[in-house]
């Protein structure tokens, strides 16, 4: 097996698919507008690496509070028809194929909430999807998240708890590409064989050019 790894914000997805959903859901009628300047500090912070993971992922979930899933699937539904459908480049469409035709394991690793972005990764024909999981408590989402949060350090653990559950040896690390475009992502990009920076921000193209890695740019 070899590995493609791909970030969704920003890399694959032109926009941050939390600050997005926010914005829908605010449009929409279904979260109070104080939300939305408290979601683009929160990117904004996010953007600069000074937030903590608890209190990115966090402050997402909360929007899904008191609800269950047979409440979130239309909307989510037209959150992806809406929303994002129309954010995803055609060279990032391009990119996976290029990589299935390869016959290389594509995996979507994220930090946003599972609710949120299992449609888009349905969508975007990737084999397997890691990301923030939500708690759910008597088939309604509690607004909080459990175990251990994708972000930073976090997807490192998580890929290796995905690699052990399936009995699959750590070293394929060293064989697999990772894509992203954030400063976040640096524990992750440190520990495969080739880290790819896409449209990076620009603390993540100041340790791409330290490292030697490659940046990509998509046409958006």
């Amino acid at each position: 097996m070899r590995l493609a790894l791909f970030d969704l914000d920003h890399t694959l997805l032109s926009a941050d698919s939390d600050v997005l959903w926010c914005e829908f859901l605010i449009d929409h009628g279904q979260l109070d507008a104080g939300f939305r300047a408290r979601s683009e500090d929160l990117l904004a912070r996010y953007t600069r690496g000074t937030v903590t993971p608890d209190e990115f992922c966090a402050f997402f979930a909360s929007t899904l509070a008191g609800h269950g899933l047979d409440h979130w699937q239309p909307w989510r539904e037209r959150f992806l028809a809406e929303r994002v459908l129309r954010r995803i480049p055609a060279d990032a469409r391009a990119l996976l194929a290029r990589h299935r035709a390869a016959g290389d394991t594509l995996l979507l690793t994220t930090a946003t909430n599972r609710l949120i972005t299992e449609p888009i990764a349905l969508d975007l024909g990737v084999d397997h999807h890691i990301a923030t999981e939500l708690e759910w408590v008597d088939g309604r989402c509690s607004g909080r998240t459990t175990g251990v949060l994708n972000m930073r350090t976090g997807k490192v653990e998580r890929l290796r708890a995905w690699l052990a559950e399936r009995g699959l040896d750590e070293a394929l690390l060293k064989q697999a590409s990772f894509y992203s475009d954030s400063i976040n992502d640096l524990p992750l990009l440190s520990v495969v064989g080739r880290a790819v920076a896409v449209d990076p921000d620009d603390r993540l193209l100041s340790a791409a050019r330290r490292h030697g890695w490659e940046v990509l740019r998509l046409r958006r």
